[in-house]
C-alpha cells in the first residue's frame, strides 16, 4: 500500500471491474477519458489480463479513501509507457465516485502519485494529457505543480464536438522546489 493523508493506493484487483464498469459507463465521467463508447465486464475483465502482463510499475492502482474504520475504492490511477532511459512516464487519473468530486480527491491522489513517480520509481518527468473541456482536472493538476507544455487542436472527439488536448508535465527538480517551499510555510 502507498498511504497519503485521506487517501491510500493499492492494486487493482478482478473484484474491483464492475465498479470500474460502472464508472466507464457513466457519460459524465468519461468526458474526461478517451474511451468514448460503453464499456461491458467482459471487455474490463480481458483489459485486466492484459494489464496483469505489464510490468509492475505500470499496472493500474485503486484509490481508495478512508471512510470511518475501513477503506473505500473511489478511483484508479497509474504510470503508462515508462520510459527508463529519459525517466519518463505518462500518467493517468479518475475519480470514478462523482459525489466526491471537487473535493480535493484528485489532487491528493496526484500529489501522492507524484511522489511515489519521483521517490520510488526514480523518474524525472511526468506528464499527462488533459481535455480543454476539463477545467477542474486542469486546476488541479496546476495546484501540484504541472505547468502547460502544448496543445494538439482539436485533437480529440467527444460528444459531437472536437476538443484541444493539452500536454502538461512536471520535472522532478520543479517538484522538490514546490515541496521544499510548502515545507517552509
Amino acid at each position: 500500500m502507498i498511504y497519503g493523508e485521506r487517501i491510500r493506493f493499492r492494486h487493482t484487483e478482478r473484484e474491483d471491474l464492475p465498479l470500474f464498469v460502472k464508472w466507464f459507463n457513466d457519460p459524465e465521467v468519461r468526458q474526461g477519458l478517451n474511451s468514448v463508447l460503453p464499456m461491458s465486464l467482459s471487455n474490463e475483465e480481458k483489459w485486466f489480463e492484459r494489464m496483469l502482463q505489464l510490468p509492475m510499475e505500470e499496472q493500474v492502482l485503486c484509490i481508495e479513501m478512508r471512510d470511518r474504520d475501513d477503506w473505500r475504492l473511489i478511483g484508479n490511477c497509474g504510470f503508462f509507457t515508462i520510459d527508463h532511459r529519459v525517466r519518463n512516464a505518462e500518467v493517468g487519473i479518475i475519480i470514478g465516485e462523482k459525489e466526491l468530486w471537487n473535493q480535493g480527491y484528485g489532487t491528493e491522489a496526484m500529489q501522492l502519485l507524484l511522489k511515489h513517480g519521483f521517490n520510488t520509481l526514480n523518474l524525472n518527468r511526468i506528464f499527462l494529457r488533459v481535455y480543454e473541456n476539463n477545467p477542474r482536472a486542469i486546476r488541479s493538476y496546476e495546484k501540484v505543480g504541472y505547468v502547460h507544455e502544448g496543445r494538439q487542436r482539436q485533437a480529440h472527439y467527444f460528444d459531437g464536438q472536437y476538443l484541444d488536448v493539452i500536454f502538461m508535465s512536471v520535472l522532478k527538480d520543479e517538484w522538490q522546489a514546490k515541496q521544499e517551499a510548502e515545507a517552509k510555510k
